[in-house]
């Protein structure tokens, strides 16, 4: 396990090798930390690589190639050693590819490629997926990156907000219980594109917000202000934090992948939001972090 940093003129970043996981986040005028500390009383990661699932799958397994697996929510890939694959001053990308071990739990064979790249206020974190394999290659992928929230001393989260830009609602799929999606809808009436975060928000996990409703999410203080962007092209994102924990950040998730529905029956490549790539080809895609 190593850790890296990159900092240009405005912001510093810290990557761990373990995960590929991005820790740290600072302005560097004021010094002030952005991303989540990882306390795991509350929830003790930082922004974890979901690889190659997303989400929870219904009784904790799936189906493909005619055999049933068993995997963990959100998969394995973030709690593998990446390894370094190159490093400048404002760039650095790692490596994960498939062996031995994860042919046993996901048998297919893969190479991800995880970024991350620093120019002005932002970070564009970058995800590559090689297919070395001869058959399609299934699979999701996601961010999960926690901020926190709220960022001013002395203030509490039910008094911020989240913005989702020039939109009049936002349109969450609700997960049940056992971590699945449920058929049943939650819609939230917007005012000037921004929701709040009161205490009970997340009562009942996540809000999934699927079929591209916006392409940003902001988090704002008490006086209504943005104070961090992520910015993607996501078919979907979450936004959580721990129920009932009063944690003191909030998750802002791309996926490209969902946890199953409560009914689902189908195999691996029929889940909904997954992605195909055909042997020899390269599956990629980013999103970015603006303060």
């Amino acid at each position: 396990m190593a850790v890296y940093q990159l900092q240009n003129n405005v912001i510093s970043i810290t990557v761990n090798s373990l995960g590929a996981e991005l820790k740290s986040l600072k302005k560097l005028d004021t010094g002030r930390e952005y991303m989540w500390c990882g306390d795991a009383e509350y929830w003790g990661r930082t922004s974890p690589i979901l690889f190659p699932f997303v989400g929870g799958l219904r009784n904790r397994e799936y189906r493909t190639k005619g055999n049933t697996y068993s995997m963990t929510q959100h998969g394995f890939a973030r709690d593998m050693e990446f390894a370094l694959l190159s490093r400048t001053d404002e760039e650095i990308w790692f490596e994960l590819a498939s062996d031995e071990e994860t042919l046993k739990k996901y048998p297919y064979r893969f190479v991800l490629k995880l970024g991350y790249r620093i120019e002005g206020r932002q970070v564009i974190v970058q995800w590559k997926v090689d297919n070395p394999g001869r058959e399609n290659l299934p699979f999701s992928i996601g961010g999960h990156p926690a901020f926190y929230c709220p960022i001013e001393p002395g203030t509490s989260q039910s008094e911020c907000f989240l913005d989702f830009g020039n939109v009049e609602e936002i349109v969450s799929t609700c997960i049940n219980e056992k971590g699945l999606a449920a058929k049943n809808k939650d819609v939230y009436r917007l005012t000037e594109g921004r929701l709040a975060l009161e205490e009970h928000l997340f009562d009942h996990d996540a809000l999934v917000v699927e079929d591209r409703q916006t392409n940003m999410v902001s988090l704002c203080g008490k006086d209504k202000s943005p104070y961090l962007k992520v910015m993607m092209d996501a078919p979907l994102f979450g936004v959580w934090s721990p129920p009932g924990k009063k944690a003191p950040f909030v998750c802002i998730e791309p996926w490209y992948g969902r946890c199953d529905g409560e009914d689902f029956e189908g195999t691996l490549e029929e889940r909904k939001w997954g992605n195909l790539i055909q042997p020899g080809e390269t599956w990629s895609a980013s999103y970015v972090i603006e303060i």
